[in-house]
């Protein structure tokens, strides 16, 4: 029986973002073909009828994460601050450490990524893009040096908070470095 290209394209369009939510929860490496298009009621053989390969639904799914992050960022509710302020109590807070699944790629597959040898230009675009919207809003001849640093912080805090056991020792964690950002990133009207 053949399927309709709508058919076709909204089952791409799923395993696209169970894999994208997968590999943001549990990691490229331990989440395993068969396993995810069992999930989606799918055959392990149907996979190749989309994909070419793992790798390209890596990619593919990493694109989709970026995408739905920024569209996210950009239709949240008007909250107070700046938007770099925004932007670091949303990524340090304790919803974003507890659901991986719907969150920053970044903590979860980019040192994977880096260990297998597969850089993804994909993570290259978001790492320029949010290392951008972080030096805009920071003033100072060294704001392109400290936005890495921010990035770097917010991520490695995120990373760390969720592999610890202790509650508290995760929480210590996210909080400071979410509190020491925020200093960093007040303005003098604020």
């Amino acid at each position: 029986m053949r399927y309709s290209e709508d058919h076709k394209a909204k089952t791409h369009q799923r395993i696209i973002e169970e894999a994208a939510l997968r590999f943001r929860r549990d990691g490229v490496g331990a989440t395993g073909l068969q396993p995810l298009m069992k999930a989606l009621g799918l055959t392990h053989g149907g996979f190749y009828a989309h994909f070419k390969s793992k790798d390209e639904l890596v990619e593919t799914a990493l694109q989709h994460a970026v995408q739905t992050l920024a569209s996210s960022l950009q239709q949240a509710p008007e909250e107070s601050g700046s938007p770099l302020r925004r932007l670091i109590q949303r990524y340090l807070s304790d919803a974003h450490r507890a659901n991986p699944g719907a969150g920053c790629p970044l903590p979860t597959m980019s040192a994977e990524l880096g260990q297998r040898g597969e850089p993804s230009t994909t993570t290259d675009a978001m790492v320029l893009n949010r290392l951008a919207l972080i030096e805009q809003g920071l003033d100072g001849d060294d704001a392109a040096d400290e936005s890495v640093l921010l990035l770097s912080a917010m991520v490695g805090a995120l990373l760390l908070s969720r592999s610890v056991k202790d509650p508290e020792l995760s929480d210590r964690l996210l909080h400071t470095t979410r509190a020491k950002l925020l200093e960093k990133a007040a303005s003098p009207s604020e």
